[in-house]
């Protein structure tokens, strides 16, 4: 039994960031939203409370029924977590006088208590929170302060549980790390065996008790979530795994023949479709960005569909389903309003009649590439940037024709490669060229020109969600575009996108 730590999510933006730290050392731990505790079983080693947008002292603040945990099982209230524990036990929560929120530097009033007990005497931590506790109950002590926070960190007597009003999680609290390893660890006991080794043995293990004889399609996009899904069901199934990987007609530049060399030389068993011609076919004279994704989503279902109707005994359909996709959709909030379907081939489940499998939903992005290295999956698979579902079909602004694909393919080659001559390519999450539906005038030796415009995009990020415009050097974006313009008919100027996430997105469309 795979022992673990619960999150319990009170809509905080740093619960996922909890959760990734925890399993920084090696502890395997969940994330539920707080009014959905799954079962405590004997798997369950310890609790953390997030925090939360609300205050306590707000009428609709979340409440939850701790009576099976505190007292029974180590418990962490983290900012909101530790303020709830206080306010419902009969301390008293107010608003702070000033904002508390950014550096603080903390001082151990209980220096040899567990929970802190060899960080420094005075250490940084990240304060974000508009109330404060400014009395705590009888039972409760104060283990630590700062400046401005009398109760920074205290102890319930007699119980392992423990409240903090700061943040452990975020980078900016110099020692958070240590004090989470203190609870998961010495507090709550948990071995810290939970490895990219671990999760592949047993993963596989459950895969193919799971499977038994039966077939299983997954469609593969090059990307790593679903190149390491494969290799994770190869390994557990063989031959019983049948990858079907569509060429749209909107792929880079070579890629369908490139990736589905890599792929084979994986041992996988792979069925290339080239249906470039339909998606064109469909997108034609469609400018409207939504009904392009739509378009082409819709055109993988129906070739996925009809190449699976050629496969006979199939009962399973995995898919690249990783941790976020799955904490987003039973958040606090309740699912996503808006999900993008065609990312896990949404659909074809209904469709095909077909049980899911999801090899990766335990994982979030970076233990998927450490469980693909463990899988020795080929780097310039492992490493590569995450590409759009729908293609360079939304990197092309406006109508989707086949000359613009050309255009495009040979100008996202000349960035991409460029980039990896350069040592660039690891330095950047996300970088892409997009074909902007504006000519202007240019001269190329005594000829005047009017020609297309692209822009080239380059990101740094961790998960996507928010992302920041990479400083490439001059010379090299001087490289490119003299490059692009010389070398690819039908361009003759070139932009940098130096828009951040937010305001602006990282595709165009």
């Amino acid at each position: 039994m795979q022992e673990k730590i619960l999150i319990l999510d009170f809509g905080s933006q740093y619960t996922q960031l909890i959760a990734r730290r925890v399993r920084e050392l090696n502890v395997y731990c969940e994330i539920h939203p707080f009014n959905r505790i799954p079962a405590l079983d004997a798997s369950v080693r310890g609790v953390i409370l997030s925090g939360s947008p609300y205050s306590v002292r707000d009428k609709e603040a979340p409440r939850v029924d701790l009576s099976a945990i505190k007292g029974k099982l180590p418990l962490l209230g983290v900012c909101y977590g530790a303020q709830y524990l206080s306010h419902c036990y009969g301390g008293e929560v107010a608003p702070s006088a000033t904002r508390e929120y950014g550096r603080a530097m903390l001082s151990k009033t209980e220096g040899d208590n567990p929970l802190i007990r060899d960080l420094s005497e005075r250490t940084q931590v990240w304060m974000s929170h508009g109330d404060t506790i400014v009395r705590i109950p009888e039972s409760y002590r104060i283990i630590a302060s700062t400046e401005d926070v009398p109760v920074a960190a205290f102890q319930i007597d007699g119980e392992q549980t423990w409240g903090i009003q700061f943040h452990p999680e975020v980078y900016h609290s110099t020692e958070g790390k240590q004090l989470l390893k203190h609870f998961v660890v010495d507090i709550c006991g948990c071995r810290q065996d939970w490895t990219p080794a671990s999760f592949v043995e047993s993963t596989v293990a459950e895969l193919r008790e799971k499977i038994g004889p039966d077939k299983v399609l997954l469609g593969l996009s090059g990307g790593v979530d679903s190149s390491v899904a494969a290799m994770l069901l190869h390994r557990a199934v063989g031959r019983q795994l049948i990858c079907i990987f569509v060429d749209m007609g909107l792929l880079r530049k070579d890629e369908f023949e490139n990736v589905l060399k890599s792929y084979e030389s994986m041992g996988l068993n792979v069925i290339g479709v080239r249906a470039g011609e339909k998606f064109l076919s469909d997108l034609k004279g469609v400018t409207d960005p939504e009904r392009k994704r739509k378009i082409i989503g819709r055109d993988f279902i129906e070739v996925f569909d009809a190449e699976a109707q050629k496969l006979t005994d199939v009962r399973w359909l995995a898919q690249g389903t990783i941790y976020p996709d799955v904490i987003e959709s039973t958040s606090v909030n309740g699912p996503s309003a808006t999900i993008k379907s065609h990312h896990n081939v949404g659909g074809l489940p209904e469709k095909m009649n077909l049980k899911i499998v999801e090899p990766l939903r335990l994982l979030f992005k970076d233990e998927v590439r450490r469980v693909g290295r463990q899988l020795e999956i080929p780097s310039d698979i492992l490493n590569r940037h995450p590409f759009p579902g729908p293609g360079l079909g939304i990197r092309i602004l406006g109508e989707v024709t086949a000359e613009k694909v050309r255009i495009l393919q040979e100008a996202d080659k000349i960035f991409i490669d460029g980039l990896k001559e350069y040592g660039l390519y690891d330095q950047v999450w996300q970088a892409g060229v997009m074909l902007l539906p504006v000519q202007s005038v240019g001269v190329m030796g005594d000829e005047r020109t009017y020609e297309s415009c692209v822009a080239l995009r380059a990101v740094t990020s961790t998960d996507g969600m928010t992302a920041d415009w990479v400083h490439l050097p001059y010379d090299f974006l001087a490289k490119m575009s003299n490059d692009i313009i010389n070398r690819v008919k039908g361009i003759n100027r070139v932009v940098y996108d130096i828009s951040s996430k937010p305001p602006a997105t990282i595709e165009w469309e």
